[in-house]
């Protein structure tokens, strides 16, 4: 089967949450030219930036301080996963991304996760919770390689 066939029954789920994570996952656009891809953001304001990436969802913003958000994130995020059925899921974070990466898990996909180059000392929170299950997990600071296991340096975004 020629390559363009494989990349076209591949399915890639870009997930980041709105402004600076966002930025550095649109900065590995052509790492995914060619692969059928959809898109999953946390705000309308950057669905028109996205809408040549294919299919935008956008399920809200959350965090640890606000817990039913984060239930219904969740609950956005799992009707997602159900309908677009990812094979991979790449992201920049923040808490959409880590839960569209272990609900993709679930079903089978491969995770990809770019932890965003503001973290200079450690890994984020999502970041440290996606890790146990991504397969392959980047940093941005040649530091925070040496510390961690199954995490990788291999240059930055910005």
């Amino acid at each position: 089967m020629p390559d363009t066939d494989k990349q076209k029954q591949l399915k890639i789920c870009l997930a980041a949450s709105a402004g600076g994570h966002i930025s550095q996952l649109l900065k590995l656009a052509s790492c995914w030219n060619g692969y059928e891809t959809f898109c999953v953001t946390t705000t309308e304001v950057v669905r028109n930036g996205l809408n040549e990436l294919g299919e935008v969802y956008v399920v809200g913003e959350c965090n640890r301080q606000h817990p039913m958000r984060v239930i219904a994130v969740l609950l956005r995020c799992l009707r997602i996963v159900f309908k677009e059925k990812p094979d991979v899921v790449i992201s920049t974070g923040a808490a959409a991304g880590c839960m569209l990466c272990f609900l993709s898990k679930i079903i089978g996909a491969k995770v990809v996760w770019i932890d965003s180059i503001t973290n200079v000392e450690r890994i984020s929170l999502s970041g440290r919770m996606v890790r146990y299950i991504a397969d392959l997990f980047l940093v941005q600071w040649p530091e925070l390689a040496g510390r961690y296991k199954k995490v990788e340096f291999v240059g930055t975004v910005v």
